[in-house]
């Protein structure tokens, strides 16, 4: 068996041990994607049936670093469209399932009576959240989206959207909030066909959930959370609904109240230089890119306290690369991926600059 790299750090605070905190450490950073899409420690193998999402991570992570050159296309390639969901036929489209693309091989398949070393494919468990990272990789590695079957994946998405809007992430049934209408419309994006959601249901919805302090919950009526907010305008841009600019004080983007938006986003700034998802809370890294994104969308993201932002962020750089969600802790790549981004928003030399509302690399988003 491959031994742990992590398994000789005998105390957690030695990941933190970092001589000079003072400058982004890509190429340390790069080394820890590396690592990551070699072999994934342990501590995440509780997370097997995302390993999409994962991958997403490290492959995005290394095109935003510039270092794409460090994985093998092909292979990404192969693995990415094995995950694929097909109907049988053409009259499997009518039967409510929904064909993306698998989180994990063990989502895809199950071991049967005669052992684990035979398998069989089990029901279609395709998922909203690993198709939007599946095309995500797709595009950022070079595959032309175009040669997909694209039409039964987004006539079967029609199937997850509700009658108010939303979008469950699974035909089986699930949980539906603001992420999973960020993860239709992304698909829609990407494919360049908005054939597979309403637009008009979906903005309703996204309405609905913006909150009386500005921000958006993911659910009408709850609390308002970076994250959500997120979902909320980065869809919108996606859908159209969201002109690029400023908008002055008085104006309205689409029934979004804009002023109170920009209000809540902006006090997310933390004393310490970070961005809090919710009020009351502490900064952590990943919402230098949700909230940051927020404010890069509407084109305010000049009035963050950049210089803060960084110093907070570099607290959360890992000896080893990555970064914490908090300063001294252990890296993770979620906490990890969302650092890179935010440097990206700040510009950082070395760095390829983002399409934030699609979350990647902009240079993989328009195709180049």
């Amino acid at each position: 068996m491959e031994e742990d790299p992590f398994a000789k750090l005998d105390d957690p605070s030695d990941f933190h041990r970092y001589p000079d905190s003072s400058f982004f450490d890509r190429d340390r950073h790069i080394c820890f994607l590396e690592m990551m899409y070699q072999l994934l420690p342990s501590p995440y193998q509780e997370q097997e049936i995302n390993r999409l999402t994962l991958a997403y991570f490290v492959v995005s992570g290394l095109h935003i670093l510039r270092a794409i050159d460090r994985i093998d296309k092909e292979v990404v390639i192969h693995w990415v469209l094995s995950l694929q969901a097909h109907p049988k036929n053409a009259a499997n489209l009518e039967n409510g399932q929904f064909y993306g693309f698998h989180g994990s091989r063990s989502s895809q398949y199950q071991s049967n009576d005669n052992g684990p070393s035979e398998q069989e494919a089990i029901l279609n468990g395709s998922h909203l959240a690993s198709t939007y990272c599946a095309l995500a990789i797709l595009k950022i590695v070079g595959y032309d989206l175009s040669l997909l079957d694209s039409e039964f994946l987004l006539k079967s998405m029609k199937n997850l959207q509700q009658s108010d809007g939303c979008f469950m992430p699974i035909h089986t049934g699930a949980e539906k909030d603001l992420r999973f209408v960020f993860c239709a419309a992304a698909i829609c994006s990407m494919l360049k066909n908005w054939s597979g959601i309403d637009r008009e249901k979906a903005k309703e919805y996204i309405l609905s959930c913006q909150s009386y302090d500005g921000g958006f919950g993911l659910i009408p009526g709850s609390e308002s959370h970076g994250g959500a907010t997120y979902c909320a305008v980065a869809s919108l841009q996606l859908m159209g609904f969201i002109k690029e600019g400023l908008p002055t004080a008085n104006s309205s983007c689409d029934d979004v109240n804009v002023p109170l938006l920009l209000d809540w986003s902006l006090q997310r700034q933390a004393l310490d230089g970070g961005f809090q998802g919710r009020i009351n809370k502490p900064a952590d890294t990943c919402y230098a890119f949700w909230v940051g994104g927020v404010l890069r969308i509407l084109g305010a993201d000049k009035f963050m306290n950049e210089k803060a932002l960084r110093e907070f962020l570099l607290t959360c750089q890992s000896e080893c690369g990555g970064f914490s969600k908090f300063p001294r802790l252990l890296p993770d790549l979620y906490h990890s991926y969302y650092g890179f981004c935010a440097f990206s928003l700040l510009e950082e030399s070395g760095v390829n600059p983002l399409c934030v509302e699609l979350g990647m690399s902009g240079i993989a988003a328009i195709g180049l």
